[in-house]
């Protein structure tokens, strides 16, 4: 039988490949955006609206026994506590979080009845580490860490597991976006801006969509089946010093 993965922000960088691996290997996906994507099924859903999320997973599970839910969509925002709005804190945690928090609630019943399903949320390395300039967008993943932690435990005995997938540095749209507003406002070169960060890597390179796809799909494999309750970390070694 066909399996469905249900995904969040599939449209772009990380979602794109994840949409794309697993329809590589037979899933059929369901792409949560409001910008359509070009793989999956695309379906129109703020994820900041609870009530749309509900209603649109209610209606994908009415019909698809729901295996498989990865929260992807998120943003980032560059600034510490002082500069960051109100405003701001309150648009990243809606989409960061209360978007992960919709998208799970509304999962459950349908994985609870099938006593099976896997839950990932596309964290950061910055679920585990500080990084400057970052006081929202850490604060959010700090908080998706916590989500997949507490949902392994309450539901294990549903045989639902949870976990985090806590990328570094990778090679995104939204990477690239920031580098080149960097550049902007300070007049620095982007190639050497480029080659700095990938230095900062312990591999020496910055990482790839496809790579964090490869981790998400085993992490929703049988392969994984002992695996609930962690922060799978992919940064290229960042974080080990």
């Amino acid at each position: 039988m066909q399996k469905t993965l249900v995904l969040t922000g599939g449209s772009s960088g990380i979602g794109l490949a994840i949409a794309a691996k697993f329809l590589s290997n037979g899933y059929q996906v369901f792409n949560l955006d409001i910008q359509k994507g070009e793989h999956g099924q695309f379906v129109m859903c703020d994820v900041t609206d609870h009530e749309t999320v509900v209603r649109v997973i209610a209606d994908i599970a009415s019909k698809h026994t729901i295996d498989a839910l990865i929260c992807n969509a998120g943003k980032h925002v560059s600034a510490n506590i002082e500069a960051t709005s109100e405003a701001d804190l309150l648009a990243l945690f809606n989409l960061n979080v209360k978007g992960a928090f919709s998208a799970t609630q509304s999962v459950l019943p349908s994985m609870k009845d099938a006593n099976n399903g896997v839950i990932l949320y596309i964290a950061s390395e910055q679920a585990l580490v500080a990084k400057s300039n970052s006081f929202a967008y850490n604060l959010t993943k700090h908080a998706l860490a916590s989500i997949a932690k507490t949902t392994a435990l309450d539901y294990a005995k549903f045989n639902i597991r949870a976990n985090a997938l806590c990328p570094g540095t990778i090679e995104t749209p939204l990477y690239h976006n920031a580098i080149n507003r960097y550049c902007e406002e300070s007049g620095a070169d982007k190639k050497q801006v480029h080659a700095e960060e990938a230095a900062l890597q312990p591999l020496g390179r910055i990482g790839q969509p496809e790579e964090v796809a490869a981790l998400a799909y085993f992490l929703a494999s049988d392969d994984a089946s002992f695996v609930t309750g962690s922060l799978q970390v992919m940064d290229g070694g960042y974080t080990t010093g």
